[in-house]
């Protein structure tokens, strides 16, 4: 797989995805999303990834869609490529391997997008999150109206679309855009420590527990609860459940297989 604006790395059981186009603050453009779609694409089917860390190069996780890519485009042609960030955003989303944001730098428009496709955020404390589009006058266009008030409420996230607000790091830890607020320095190291402390856990369980929140947060209760009944019951079937519990009465270390 060649790639040119994005790199993937692996470190052990977690892989490693950073946006790579530090001149541009990795802005996205057609050829960054379609190398996303491919990364997303192997790192599914990939049985050795257990969890995934995603993060920008230089000094920016990502500033935005790329502006001068969209200028000019026409109605037809903007509608398409919203469509293209959508496919790949909610593609990472639905990964079945846990995926956390380290937020580097700006996050702004589809970088506050992509951030928000992700499990948990983890943000720099130079880290700056807003949905600016209104200021160039289009709407968000990669889920943005949809992700962002599932993340923070309805009233604050109007706020930061009609306004185009862009906030730093403390505040976006106050409204919950934001998992943890970290020294620059240290951000990398502890996203890969988390990735490493989820991916220790039983996979198939872990897998599980993503797709029941996620599914539960498009339904009643009374229909995640039921799904919830059934994913519980499905661990029952797998090797991991029968170690993890085995390991648990006999009080000694367990030694999952994924299986």
């Amino acid at each position: 797989m060649e790639l040119k604006n994005v790199i993937l790395e692996k470190d052990g059981k977690i892989a490693i995805v950073t946006i790579n186009r530090p001149n541009a603050l990795n802005a996205l453009n057609s050829e960054t999303l379609k190398e996303l779609d491919l990364v997303v694409d192997n790192l599914e089917k990939d049985d050795e990834v257990l969890a995934v860390v995603l993060t920008g190069a230089g000094k920016a996780f990502v500033a935005g869609a790329d502006i001068t890519e969209m200028k000019d485009l026409n109605t037809i042609e903007g509608r398409n490529f919203g469509i293209l960030g959508n496919k790949v955003f909610r593609k990472l989303e639905t990964l079945e391997k846990p995926v956390i944001a380290a937020v580097n730098g700006f996050a702004l428009g589809g970088g506050c997008e992509i951030s928000m496709a992700c499990d948990i955020r983890l943000a720099s404390v130079k880290a700056k999150f807003g949905q600016p589009e209104v200021g160039l006058g289009i709407t968000p266009g990669f889920g943005g109206t949809q992700r962002l008030a599932r993340h923070v409420g309805m009233g604050m996230a109007k706020q930061l679309i009609y306004t185009g607000d862009i906030i730093n790091a403390e505040e976006a830890l106050r409204i919950g855009l934001v998992n943890k607020v970290i020294e620059p320095e240290k951000l990398l190291d502890e996203a890969k420590e988390m990735a490493k402390k989820i991916s220790a856990n039983a996979p198939i369980a872990v897998k599980l527990c993503k797709a029941a929140i996620n599914k539960g947060m498009q339904c009643d209760i009374d229909t995640g609860i039921s799904y919830e009944a059934e994913v519980f019951g499905a661990c029952f079937a797998t090797e991991d459940q029968k170690e993890g519990m085995t390991a648990f009465v006999e009080k000694r270390d367990k030694c999952f297989k994924n299986r």
